[in-house]
This record gives C-alpha cells, sequence and structure tokens, in this order.
C-alpha cells in the first residue's frame, strides 16, 4: 500500500511539472513590464484578452482571441513583451 502511493505522488509530480507552462525569465520583477503596458500591447497586436494572469514560471499569460477569432492561450516575456509560447485552437 505504501509503495502505491508513493508510486501515485511521483506520478502526479511529474504528470503536473509536464504540463506546466514556460520559464519566461529570471529578471527581479521591478525590472517587468507592468501589467497595464503588456496589456495595452497584446491589444496593439491585434489580441483580445479574456483572462490575464503571471504565472509561477515568471511569465505573463492570456486566454483570449486573435485577429481571426481563434482562441489563444500566450506566454510573454515580461520584461522584453516577445511571445515564449503560442497555443491557438483553430
Amino acid at each position: 500500500m505504501k509503495a502505491l502511493l508513493i508510486s501515485s505522488v511521483i506520478t502526479l509530480t511529474f504528470a503536473g511539472s509536464a504540463i506546466a507552462g514556460p520559464k519566461c525569465t529570471d529578471v527581479e520583477r521591478s525590472s517587468w513590464m507592468s501589467q497595464d503596458a503588456m496589456k495595452q500591447q497584446i491589444s496593439d497586436q491585434g489580441y483580445r484578452i479574456k483572462k490575464f494572469k503571471e504565472t509561477s514560471g515568471n511569465c505573463y499569460e492570456i486566454y483570449g482571441y486573435d485577429n481571426k477569432d481563434r482562441k489563444v492561450e500566450i506566454y510573454f516575456n515580461p520584461v522584453t513583451g516577445e511571445a515564449v509560447k503560442t497555443e491557438i485552437d483553430d
């Protein structure tokens, strides 16, 4: 029973890290672009933001829609504003 419990914990730990988002930066938060500035930059690129958040990997992440009305999930580097990972649902 104990072995099964340990096996389950290990499996869940690795499964959780496999679905975690990317690591975007190690730069101090004082150097990050403000959330408002990042949101404006994203909107200027044609995206509609449904949800905006900071991730544990030091990214800004959005869920929203692109200019073709496709659902997107995008991770941005909060220092440079560059997209680090993009997922598009057609």
